[in-house]
């Protein structure tokens, strides 16, 4: 392990997390709030802290996966304890473990809250919240990617493969520097359509900035009490759903339809898988709770908008969708497991794993029945590679292990089976809203200070592909050779 590199890359990072935490405290000072001396604590120990760790360059320079893994997860954490401050001075959270479960929650895009009455807190408050899912939609250190050094960044790959969700993480271009600037080109340009397109449809300037930053990372924090639905707006619904499908699409997809290579996009399995899941899911729900409102139209564009938000990890309501029949809830649940696409800002287990499985599945039937075929697993035309296949069957083991250890941990909660199991999913799956005490009116004050660590470390894990958080508190990490 090269602690000295890995402390040098921490301070830098935290360097620039102090400046973007610059904005809120902007935000703050413009209109006078009280939150100004939380932010202003939050900048200057992360500033200062950032200084010591890079006041000395260290001479070797090299780190590998493993210094990548631990970069990765001690990064998320650092900003996570940090950017909890300013909601423990203000008093808008008082007890400081909601408020690193509220920043864990905005970093990761899960959405999931132990705020009651989300109108109350401050302009500033609300957008360092939303914020937070803008820069965790794309990745933290994907955007340092963009921003330092091209010297800085000649071995990130560790880091994008640690960051970036899906089974594999390749580049656009020769270089990971010039690639996170390209994804973060295609993430500006489209948030800021949405933010136009929100505002044409009525919103105020404030409410579709932070309902876009939301949106694109697929997150879910709004600014309002009733989420998307306190608006009852058709356009703004439509709006919504088709930015969340868009940001749960793998955005090297977007990059080859710049490229003028349609094709290649056309052909892609995991879009065709995506969109047909999107579709199949957003009818049957439709007919199913069509006896529930007006007409079949009416029923469709409330199933479409709770499918996407859903599917793609987004977590925006507009109906209470526990009031509808077993069927629509069950498909409901299905679809936060299933997630989006790899690659892009949503998470969930990712539409190509399942791909993966599913045909590996198969694959293994057909060489059990005819022991000498062969029978890879191919995804667009292309075969697999092993280690790939390999990867995939190992993440869906740690997910398992993960997911019953953390049900194991939130039995001591006084709260039904429903919802430890829905809570666990929602936050490993950094979804948000899940079932019965954890619905999508409901949130997650209830829990203890010890579970809503236990779920803080689940979205984490969630987020940031299992393996970085299970690397980073590993004895043998750290274990000096």
């Amino acid at each position: 392990m090269n602690y000295k590199m890995v402390a040098y890359l921490l301070g830098r990072i935290l360097i620039i997390m102090g400046c973007l935490m610059c904005l809120p405290l902007i935000v703050a000072l413009v209109r006078r709030e009280p939150t100004v001396t939380g932010f202003l604590i939050s900048v200057v120990l992360q500033l200062s802290l950032g200084l010591i760790f890079t006041v000395k360059k260290p001479s070797r320079k090299d780190f590998y996966a493993k210094e990548g893994f631990v970069i990765v997860a001690g990064v998320w954490v650092l900003t996570s304890l940090f950017s909890a401050i300013p909601y423990c001075v203000s008093g808008e959270i008082p007890s400081y473990a909601d408020a690193f479960f509220e920043m864990v929650s905005g970093f990761t895009t899960t959405g999931a809250t132990i705020l009651q009455d989300i109108e109350s807190l401050s302009y500033s408050s609300l957008f360092w919240r939303s914020f937070t899912h803008w820069i965790g939609g794309m990745g933290v250190l994907v955007f340092v990617m963009a921003v330092l050094p091209k010297e800085h960044v000649s071995q990130s790959i560790h880091i994008m493969r640690a960051e970036v969700p899906g089974p594999q993480a390749g580049k656009l271009v020769a270089r990971m520097g010039e690639t996170a600037r390209i994804l973060y080109g295609i993430y500006i340009v489209m948030t800021a359509i949405e933010v136009v397109c929100l505002m044409l449809a009525g919103l105020p300037f404030f409410d579709s900035l932070l309902n876009a930053f939301s949106t694109a990372g697929t997150g879910g924090f709004a600014v309002k009490n009733a989420s998307i639905a306190a608006y009852n707006s058709g356009a703004v619904d439509v709006i919504i759903t088709v930015f969340m499908a868009l940001f749960g699409i793998n955005f090297s997809l977007f990059y080859l339809l710049l490229t003028k290579s349609f094709i290649q996009v056309l052909k892609d399995e995991e879009l065709h898988w995506y969109l047909g899941i999107i579709l199949v899911s957003m009818v049957v729900i439709g007919l199913n709770i069509m006896h529930q409102y007006q007409s079949f139209w009416e029923a469709l564009r409330y199933s479409s908008f709770q499918v996407v938000s859903l599917v793609t990890t987004t977590g925006f309501i507009t109906a209470d969708y526990t009031k509808w029949p077993m069927l629509s809830q069950t498909i409901l649940i299905i679809l936060i497991f299933i997630g989006s696409c790899a690659g892009s800002t949503g998470g969930g287990f990712k539409v190509s794993r399942v791909i993966i499985l599913f045909k590996n599945s198969i694959s293994e039937i057909r060489r059990q029945l005819r022991p000498r075929s062969i029978a890879p697993v191919r995804m667009s035309g292309k075969v697999m590679d092993e280690k790939v296949v390999n990867s995939v069957m190992s993440y869906l083991c740690i997910y398992i292990v993960v997911f019953i250890v953390s049900q194991l941990l939130l039995c001591f909660e006084q709260f039904s089976l429903v919802t430890n199991f829905t809570a666990v999913a929602t936050c490993i799956n950094n979804v948000g809203p899940g079932l019965d005490a954890v619905g999508p009116v409901e949130n997650f004050a209830g829990f203890s200070s010890f579970s809503k660590l236990v779920l803080s470390f689940d979205m984490l894990a969630g987020r940031l592909e299992l393996l970085p958080m299970v690397v980073l508190f590993a004895p043998s990490t750290w274990k000096r050779r």
